[in-house]
């Protein structure tokens, strides 16, 4: 079994605590997310649920302090098993590899660089005008984005660049795929559903993924090339 280090188990720490922490006091953290079938209702009305999630910057609801602490906040309990899983198996490699200090920047500069591209994406399509004025205008300023996916998909893309030849095993399905392959799997499986969503009520914001992939790819590329003072 994986060791887990020290930075890798604080995050995992303050995620769970913050989630339950989050239940607690107001319910699930964001039912609205999950969908009807799940039972979400897309009312967002309840500000005080949603303060840790990011809110689109034109938005009442925004917050400075929301850049980091969306971070930190999942819609329900499989969404942070999902997230928390991805930490586990890609976390404590890295930071082994790296250090704590590098690891840990990393970790929020892929996660910083998610919520960019998702709301870079935002902006074309409000400038595109392939969605109906009214609906965007009423999605950015009510539904918040929240979640450690993009520094999740961050640490992937930097599992499968240091240690491209380790396997990965997955339970479902059960195969078992190089390091690369896997990420490229799966990168390539955001950018399809991120292009071929036209319904934004969706509840997944895959090209916060793809920025966290993006970002935390580009970011061993400059240090590689410029090397770190982390």
């Amino acid at each position: 079994m994986t060791r887990i280090t020290d930075v890798v188990k604080h995050l995992l720490i303050i995620n769970v605590l913050v989630f339950f922490a989050t239940l607690l006091a107001w319910g699930n953290p964001a039912p609205e997310l999950m969908g009807p079938l799940l039972g979400g209702t897309g009312d967002f009305a309840d500000w005080e649920r949603y303060q840790l999630a990011l809110f689109f910057p034109s938005s009442p609801y925004f917050r400075p302090y929301q850049l980091v602490s969306h971070m930190f906040m999942h819609a329900d309990i499989r969404h942070l098993l999902l997230n928390m899983l991805g930490l586990y198996m890609f976390g404590s490699a890295l930071e082994t590899f790296w250090g704590e200090r590098k690891f840990l920047f990393y970790y929020l500069f892929s996660g910083l660089g998610g919520m960019l591209l998702y709301l870079f994406v935002k902006y074309l399509e409000i400038s595109s005008g392939n969605v109906e004025e009214q609906v965007m205008k009423y999605y950015l300023q009510n539904v918040p984005m929240l979640g450690a996916s993009g520094a999740i998909f961050g640490l992937m893309v930097g599992y499968g660049v240091q240690f491209p030849d380790n396997v990965i095993s997955l339970l479902f399905p059960p195969i078992s795929l190089k390091a690369k392959y896997f990420v490229l799997i799966f990168a390539g499986l955001e950018l399809f559903f991120g292009l071929g969503i036209v319904n934004i009520s969706s509840g997944v914001a895959h090209f916060a993924h793809l920025g966290g992939a993006l970002f935390g790819f580009l970011l061993i590329l400059y240090w590689r090339k410029y090397g770190s003072r982390l």
